[in-house]
Parts: C-alpha cells; structure tokens; sequence
C-alpha cells in the first residue's frame, strides 16, 4: 500500500517539491514529540474526541501539506487498510481541504486506537511538515495535558452575566449582531440589486500570519510591496515558512505562557480586508460562535474617534466615549459593566486614519474612568495597562503607522496577507454565483500576472470581478478584448458605471474633475478618508452630493458611512483612488501637470507608484477612444508631456544601476503598451541587465512583456538573479525576442526546461545564446530542453551548460539535438558536469554524424579518463568535423588520453585550432605526440593550453622541436606551473626565434626559471623573427639581476611585446630602475606592464605611477601595475 500512495504522490507531482525540515530542528523537537506520544495516550476517547474536534481546522491545514505521508504511517502500522487510504487520498486530490476534513472526520468515527495513531502520525512524521502551525498544536496539547480538556471547555462555554446587567448585555450583543449581519457588497457596476448581502455568503478567509517585522520603510508602494511578498510566500509554501492564526485564535494563549495576549495589533494594507475582519470578530461574538470569554466587545474607528476631540468638548471620560458610539449603554450599570476589565475586548479599527500620534512617553494618562482627558490620552492609557487593566485590545493599521506603535506593548502582532490562490478562487466562484464561470474568469486573470497579483487583495478581487462579470456573461462572439493592463482594468470599470449614469449626467465633467483633483490630493498627502464638512466642501462637491448624477455615481466607485455628527467617504479600493487622480490630469487643462511632474520626481516614498502607472497607461490612443464619449475630450497636450516624462526616466533607470528602479520603470511602459517609446527607452544597444535582483513573476511577466512591445533585444542579462519556474513561464513571450540570454546562476531547476524549451521552438524564436549555466536542471530537465533544440524553428548557436548536474543520461538527447538537419548550435558548454567516459562516448556518436554542426566543446571537470579519448579522436578524424575547439582541462586524461587524441590532430580533417589540457595529469612522455601534432603539414592547432602538468624541461625540449616545424601555427602557448627551470629556456629561445614562428604569447608563470633562464629567453626577444607580444614570467624567482636583459629586450628595435607580466618576483628598487629604462626608450612598443609584489618602496611605486603619466602624456599607451 505505502509503494501505492507514494505512485499516486508522484503522479500529482507534488511530493519531491516537499521541504523537509533539517536534521537540527527535527532533533531539537525529538523530546517534545517523545513526550507527546505518551501524553496523547493517556486521554480517554470521549476526551480525544473533544480534543480534535476543537482542532479539526488547524489540523485540516496542516494534514493538507502532504496527506500522503501520513496515510503512509497508518497503513505501514495495519491501522488503516490499502483501499481505505486510496479512497482518502483521492478524495483529498479532488476536494482538497474538504477531503481532509472528511479524512479526519471519518478516523474519528473509528474506535480509539486509530485517532491515537492519527494524533501519534503527526508528531512521527513531523520532519515532513515544517509548518510552525504543526509544532504549536503538539505543544499546546503536550503542555496543556490534563487540563487542555478544561482549557477548551472554558473557551467554548458563554461567559456567566451577572442578572442585573443582563439586559444591556442582550441589547448590545443585539445591536451588534444586526449592524454585522450584512456586508456592504459592491456589485457589477450598474447593478441595480441590493448591495447588502449576508455576511457568511460572501465572506471569505483571509491568510493571516503570525509575524513582526521590527522596521517598515515605504520605499514602494505597499500594495506592490505586499503583492510580491505573495508570490514569494506561495513558491515558499507558507504552510512551511509562517505560522497561520485564524480569527478566533487572536487572543488565545500560547504554549508555555501563563497569560493570554492582552494588547494584540493586526497590520495590512488599504483594502485587504482588516475592517472585515472586525465584523467577522463582531458578528462571531454577537452569535456566540467566538470569543465567549468576552461580556462586552466595544468598536471604535479611528476616522470617527478624529471627530471628537472639537473646542465644544476638548477632553472626556472612557464612559462618555462609549456612550456616544452606543446610546443605549448610557446607564448607570455601564460602570458595572466596566468593573471586570477582563471580560473587555476594545477594538480600535484604523490607526492609519488617525490624525494623532499616540505618544506612549507622555506623563500624564488616566487611571480613572470619569477622568476628562482628550480621546487620544484615553487611547494610550487603555493600550498602556493604566486604564482598565487586564482588558483586551485589538488594534489595525496600515503598515504605514506601525511605526507610531510602541511595539514593546505588544503582546501579539499579526500581518494580513489577504486571499492565498485557494481563496481567490473561492472568491470568484462566490462573486459569479455561478463556479463554471467564476473559474473560467478566474483562469484568464491567472494567466495574466500583472492582474492576478494583486488579487490577494480582496478589495481588488471586487473590482475585477465586477468588470470581467460584464465581459465574461457576454456572449463570446460578442465579447470586446478582456482587459491586460491594470489601466485597462480601471477603464472599463469606470467605461461601465459612467455608461449606466449617462442620463443622469448634466455636468458630469466639471464633477469629474473636483472628485478627481480630491483623489489627487488624498494620494499626494495619503489621506483615504474625505470628511462631507472638510474635503468634500473643500473641493465643491457638497453641494452637488444630492444631484442624481453624483448620488449614484458615487455609490459605484465611494463608500459612504454617516457616524456621529458626520458623514465620511473613502474610494472603495486605494487603487480606484488612484485611478481618478490621474483621470483628474487628463481632463482639466489647468490641472498644473508640470508642478504634478516635479512633486513625482522628488517624492523619495512609494506613494505614487500606482499613480504614475495610470498616467502612462491613460496616454494611450485606445483608451482616449474609450472614455473620450464619456468623459468628454481628453487632453493629447497631457498625454504628450506625461509620455516625454516616463521616457526621460526609463532612459535614465534602464541604462543606470539601480536595478529596482529600472523594474519600476518597466512598469509604467508596460501600461503605455506604446512599441516606439518603449525601444527608444531601452535603447540603441538593445540591451537589459537585470543580474544579481529578485524578480518575481509579476516582475517577470512585466518584462517579458515590454521585451515583446520592444520586438528585439540583443542581450538579456538576468545571471544571479532570484528565479523561479514560474517566473520563466511569465518571462517567455519576452525571451523569444531575445537573441541573448543569461540564466546564470539562477536557482532554475528541471522544472525551467519545458518553458524554455517552448521558447526555442517558438516559430518566432529569436535566441541564439543561452546560459544556463550553474543551475540545477539535471538530466530530467535537458532532455525537456532538447525538445526545443530538436525543433525546426530553434536557431540557437551557443549554449552553456556548465555545472548543472548532470551526467550521461542526458548525453544521448544533446547528441540527437546538435546533429538534427535544423540544428544551428556550434558551442556547447558542458563543463562540471559528472558525464564520465560513458557521456562523452554517446556525445561522440552525434559529433560524428554529417548534420553535426557543433565547432566549440567544453568539457572541463566532467570526470574523464583517457578511455574516452580515442572516441574524441574519431571526431576529429571524420571528414565532416567542424570541431574546432576542445576543452578538457581538469580531467584525468594522462599521458595516454593525449596521445589518442593527437592521433586525431594528426588527421587531414581535423579543424581543431585551440586544444585545453591544463590539469590533467601529463608529463614529458606526451610531448612527443604533441610536437608531432604541431608539425604535421595539415596542422590547424593555433592555441595550446597546458599549464598545471608536469612536463618538465625534457618535455617542452620536444615540444619546442614541433614549435620550429614551418608546418607550426601556434599563436598561444600556456606552459604555467608545468616543473620548468632554466634547462629548457634555450629551447624557447630558440623557438621564438625561427622565421616561420606565428608565436606571440607565450605564459612560464610559477616555473623556477630564475635570472639565468630569463637571459636566454631575452636573446630570443631580440632577433627579427620573433613575434611575441605578451610574455608570462610571474613567480619565476626573478631578481634585479634579469633586468637588464629585459630592459634590453624591450628597447629592441625588432621587439613585439606589449604586455610583461612579472608580478611576484623579488625584483626590488634596483631592478625596477632597469625596466623603466627600457620602458622610457622610444621605440619600445610595451603596453601594460605587471610588477606587483616585487619588493618595491612606495616612493618606487611614486614613481612609477608619475612615469606612467609622463608617457601617457607623451602619445603612449602604458598601464603599469603595482
């Protein structure tokens, strides 16, 4: 059964994709899960019973994560039987949470020996949950122990109410309940249906996480900065990373604490749903679903809370404030009521609203409750402890205004992050009322990043549901373009509620206008909350409130809400303020758009992001065409300057180093979907480096998309960037347009391959450079990749593959790629890869075959031996080769591997010019298989690379004898670290001396050459035929007494060199003095000369540096490094 739950496992393709905690936390937790197993067993099963009840949500969550493991340990210990565990994991992959709960539901209609198993998998398995939610339920139950049972009792038991204050108890738990029972709902613009629909239909669960981040800095806007947090936390599996508190758990007690939470503040940004989460609170009292420990629950707003401290009643008492939120508690028992603190939970909604900062140093609080103080004295007093002790506070915000916190007062921190993919979901399929069509709307906006991102906000769920609801029930022949664009989005939104009030709109655009100039003004001073009395009167709106135009205008895009004395407005969604303001530039000619521009070039905080995405996207001649018959003209003046602006600054961002900004800026080009100013942003170089940044899909789907606008690119730099799977598939429909692209460094796994092999075969592919190197795509992932490769449409010439691990099994497919009849690839980096003998045989195989077209191999560190050699041999040999370039450096390949492979060298067909064999094992005994390669007629070998090998002077005796061959070609010899002396120097000498010799580079560095050998080399220098330009002599044990000799070289008249590396030898002041003399002669051609770490003082190094300016100055080109 466990082979057969672990093939069901793999077919959902979720199982190796798993985190597994590490051996440290497993072995940190072993003693609490020991002890567990044994409290669990010591329950009744009446009492067992109680318990998973209590926990059945939680343990839903977490069972969710990898159901498959435990069902593993059930059927292993004969608890549960194969055919049951199959029917509970399929119920599980095709109703998720709903089959958990049904799983769990059913072990608890079992007899007491499986839910004790059930309860002791958990804690046995609990290397293959990470999930912190896991870790706290064993501990709350192991150090709960016999009184969990009275813990969860108390919990759900109603708190006893005292006879004589029972009546204003029903009153307001009344009062409660019907002002939560329904929830404001926005529905599709123009809808004329109720807008209030019950609270439980609509209501979703938000993702709340237990979580305190100590610094908040706005340097973005909080919606982006929130809505990339989210795709983060979902490729991170948040059940792995966060611990998950639902509503009801906000102010329970945690494991090993003495006392609940008293002070508890929940952070999260405009419109995720912090107020709907208060009448979640609200309506779950006034029930009797949740928080019975509380007598009383008192909500007070902080937009109203702004309203009360006027010059008619400056200061109150505790009493007086809540009388004037709830009239019927304006009697004497209130006092009673508040004599038990801690039956109190006072809730505050909204600190971000608040006009006062709360400052926790002040002296003076009130410790009484008919003390007069002003509101916000009464605020912290509660919060501090000196004002009813022992109640419980709950307080939102915004991120914003934590920082007006004392955190230290804190006893819980929670983070809303809104809906989870689950949930969006949910959402759409509640919004349509119908799943078939909610998913089908929901399946377009997730394939659309730029939209789907911020659907983690419910605010903005409403509104692109409310505008696809329209698209998406018109008949599909009849169907305009859904929208792309956020813009788009907003346009058809407000396209839909202007085209339902039309008839109603007299002057309609002058109102346009002022709400529009007060969107701005709310955005530019972060003010959400308009006042009918302030803002509204402010900006001539008041008076027009009662036109049929704006009153139902109004209720489309503005929530009302009349408390106390006043009536307030706030936009239903930040963004849709947002939205207006730019709306307000484009339709009022005077708006001051140049003063508008400079206020966005000096904002340093994120506050106008969203703003500026609107301003661009608005300046499209599409959406003129849209809103021009219902808004009235818009101002192409407007657009004009505002797409000058945007241009001027992606030009600056995408060429500078700030890689954030340059993002931000795709952004706002991304919304104009204008093809000219995009290409003329990024430029005539047709290049974008987004190296060493974190992107996440959204990013990836903006960039891949302004790529696409852009229609070529040159080169893409994306190495050592933060990457996932996702992101990739975002990325390609950009990627075909590029002819380079780099993944180096990446993170990519297989998972990558299948999109980018998509990529290659895309009939408009435009890649012909892909780095893929020092990522993780194992042989699983290229053989997906070679799918593209083998494609007709694939024009890709170079790719790198180096350090991705993997080994032959991949070999075979890359062998049938790069001799397919369409293949365009002649570099392939295969280096660090395991690929042994047995890979480089199967490559062969393909590098022999008439269609191959590849000319560059690299096969550095592949684990080789000489037995793969004489198949490389036959490549070369064959008469259709175009192998001209061998990398095989840092493999075993001995004395024996070379001479195969020169047999190869020998032949009339081989091409190859450059042959790598640094570290690889060789001494004298190959040399003279290597001399003959040099000297054979047909020879193409122009660089040779054999550093790192102990060929000793014996062996360049014979190699120099090829070197002076007329057949030799050889430009670059590397002999570094190769057990040189002065033995073989001569030789050299003699060797760049031949007047057929192509030699001009030639590197001895770390060979113990010393003074004596330098001077032979240096009669080589001067003779007429030589043609060396860069000579290596770093760490030879040179000393003052070579320098003449050099110097002498260098002022040769017949003299090439232009670079001399001697860095790392004991040359000292004296012998410096002798280099420069050479160095100041006319005729010297010396270009850059290396002398660090030569026992030089620093005035020598003084005067070094003077001189190389003196030279400079005089019409050379001299670099001197010291």
């Amino acid at each position: 059964m466990a082979q057969d739950i672990c093939r069901t496992k793999r077919k959902c393709g979720a199982a190796s994709s798993y985190r597994r905690r590490s051996d440290e936390e497993v072995a940190g937790l072993s003693g609490l899960t020991q002890v567990f197993s044994e409290v669990i067993k010591s329950f009744s099963h009446e009492d067992l019973l109680r318990i998973t009840e209590y926990y059945k949500p939680y343990l839903v969550y977490v069972i969710e994560y990898d159901i498959t493991s435990i069902l593993q340990n059930l059927v292993t210990k004969d608890i549960l039987t194969n055919d049951q565990a199959k029917r509970f994991k399929l119920k599980e992959e095709s109703k998720g949470q709903a089959g958990v709960e049904s799983f769990i539901s059913n072990v608890m209609k079992m007899d007491r020996v499986v839910l004790v198993s059930l309860w002791k998998a958990l804690a046995e398995e609990i290397v293959r949950f990470p999930s912190p939610n896991l870790t706290k339920i064993l501990e709350e139950v192991t150090k709960g122990g016999p009184f969990l049972l009275q813990e969860i009792q108390a919990s759900l038991q109603p708190l006893s109410i005292k006879t004589h204050i029972k009546g204003l108890h029903e009153t307001h738990r009344g009062a409660v309940s019907e002002s939560t029972e329904t929830l404001e709902n926005q529905t599709s613009p123009g809808d004329p249906c109720t807008r209030s629909v019950v609270f439980e239909t609509r209501y979703t669960e938000l993702m709340v996480i237990n979580q305190y981040k100590r610094t908040y800095n706005e340097t973005q806007h909080e919606l982006l900065k929130t809505g990339q947090t989210h795709a983060e936390l979902v490729e991170k599996r948040t059940k792995e990373k966060c611990e998950r508190i639902w509503t009801e758990q906000l102010f329970r007690r945690s494991p090993g604490s003495e006392t609940s939470p008293h002070v508890v503040v929940v952070s999260g940004v405009a419109g995720i749903g912090k107020t709907t989460m208060v009448q979640k609170i609200m309506f779950d009292w006034a029930r009797g679903i949740q928080y019975h420990r509380f007598a009383f629950v008192f909500l007070f707003k902080f937009r109203d809370l702004n309203l009360l401290d006027t010059e008619n009643e400056p200061q109150m008492p505790l009493t007086r404030l809540i009388v004037r939120h709830y009239k019927y508690l304006n009697d004497p028992r209130l006092i009673n009521i508040l004599q038990k603190p801690e039956s109190l939970l006072f809730i505050l909604d909204g600190l971000d609203e608040y006009k006062h900062k709360l400052d926790f140093n002040q002296t003076r609080l009130c410790t009484k409750l008919d003390d007069y103080v002003p509101v916000h004295t009464l605020l912290i007093s509660l919060v501090c402890g000196n004002l009813l002790k022992g109640c419980s506070i709950l307080i939102t915000t915004r991120p914003t205004a934590l920082e007006s916190l004392d955190m230290e007062r804190v006893d819980r921190y929670a983070e809303i992050l809104g809906f989870f993919p689950e949930q969006r979901l949910m959402y759409f399929k509640k919004f349509f009322g119908d799943s078939d069509l909610g998913t089908e709307a929901f399946q377009y906006v997730e394939e659309n990043a730029i939209l789907y991102t911020m659907c983690f906000n419910p605010s903005y769920c409403w509104i692109i549901c409310s505008v696809l609801k329209s698209h998406f029930m018109t008949p599909e022949e009849k169907r305009g373009a859904a929208p792309k664009t956020v813009t788009e989005l907003f346009v058809l939104f407000l396209h839909n509620i202007l085209t339902n009030h039309k008839r109603e709109a007299d002057h309609h655009h002058e109102i346009l206008v002022k709400l529009g100039k007060m969107a701005y003004y709310g955005v530019a001073n972060k003010v959400l909350v308009f006042y009918d009395k302030f803002e509204m009167f402010t900006f001539g709106l008041r008076p027009v409130l009662s036109t049929p135009f704006l009153s139902g205008f109004l209720k489309e895009i503005l929530q009302r809400e009349s408390t106390l004395e006043y009536t307030t407005y706030t936009f239903f969604h930040l963004t849709l303020q947002e939205f207006m303001a730019a709306c307000y530039f484009y339709l009022d000619p005077s708006a001051g758009n140049k003063e508008m521009l400079v206020k966005l070039d000096s904002c340093e905080d994120g506050r106008f992001e969203i703003f500026i995405r609107f301003l661009a996207g608005l300046a499209r001649y599409s959406v003129f065409k849209t809103l021009d018959r219902i808004l009235g003209k818009f101002k192409m003046k407007t657009a004009k300057s505002i797409l000058e602006w945007v241009k001027q600054k992606a030009e600056r961002a995408l060429q500078g180093q700030d890689k954030n900004e340059a993002l931000r800026v795709c952004q706002w080009l991304y919304e104009t979907r204008n093809n000219k100013l995009i290409r003329d942003a990024i430029g005539t170089d047709l290049k974008m480096d987004f190296s060493e940044s974190t992107l996440s899909p959204l990013d990836c789907a903006v960039l891949g998309s302004v790529i696409s606008c852009c229609g070529e690119l040159q080169e893409l730099i994306l190495s050592q960037s933060r990457l996932t799977a996702e992101g990739i598939r975002r990325l390609v429909p950009g990627l075909i347009f590029c002819e380079q692209v780099s993944f180096y460094s990446c993170s990519l796994t297989s998972k990558c391959c299948e999109v980018l092999s998509s990529a290659l075969s895309a009939e408009q592919s435009h890649l012909t450079n892909l780095d893929l190197g020092y990522n993780n795509l194992k042989d699983a992932g290229i053989c997906l990749l070679c799918e593209g490769l083998w494609s007709p449409n694939c024009k890709l010439e170079t790719l790198g593959l180096q350090s991705c691990g993997l080994t032959s099994g991949c070999c075979d497919a890359l062998s049938l790629a790069f001799c397919a009849d369409s293949s365009h690839l002649t570099q392939l980096d295969l280096g660090e890869n395991k690929l042994e003998d047995s890979g480089v045989y199967l490559l062969c195989e393909g590098l022999r075959k008439p269609n191959s077209t590849l000319k560059e191999l690299r096969l550095y560190s592949c684990g080789l031996t000489s037995g793969c050699c004489e198949a490389l041999a036959s490549v070369l040999s064959v008469h259709d080769s175009h192998l001209a370039y061998l990398e095989l450096r840092k493999n075993n390949l001995e004395d024996l591997g070379v001479i195969k492979l020169c047999e190869g060298t020998r032949s009339p067909n081989s091409k190859l010019d450059s042959v790598w064999l640094m570290s690889t094992g060789l001494t004298s005994k190959c040399c003279e298989a290597l001399s003959l390669a040099l000297s054979v007629e047909h020879s193409q070998l122009v660089e040779l690379l054999l550093e790192d090998n102990n060929l000793s002077d014996s062996g360049v005796h014979l190699l120099c004898e090829g070197l002076k061959s007329p057949n030799c070609k050889v430009e670059l010899l590397r002999l570094s670290s190769c057990g040189l002396t002065f033995g073989c120097c001569e030789a050299l000498s003699s060797a760049i001396s031949v007047e057929h010799s192509q030699l001009t580079e030639l590197e001895l560095n770390d060979n113990q050459l010393e003074d004596s050998g330098v001077h032979h080399l240096c009669d080589g220098l001067r003779n007429k035929n030589c043609k060396l330009e860069t000579l290596g002599l770093e760490s030879c044990g040179l000393t003052a007494q070579c320098c003449e000799a050099l110097s002498s070289a260098l002022s040769s008249e017949h003299s090439h060199l232009t670079e001399l590396l001697l860095d790392n030898n004991n040359l000292e002041n004296s012998g410096v003095h002798l280099l420069c003399k050479g160095l100041r002669n006319k005729i010297c051609k010396l270009e850059t000369l290396r002398i660090s770490n030569t026992g030089i003082s620093e005035d020598e190094k003084r005067n070094l540096k003077a001189l190389e300016k003196e030279l400079n100055r005089a019409g050379r080109h001299v670099e001197i490094n010291i």
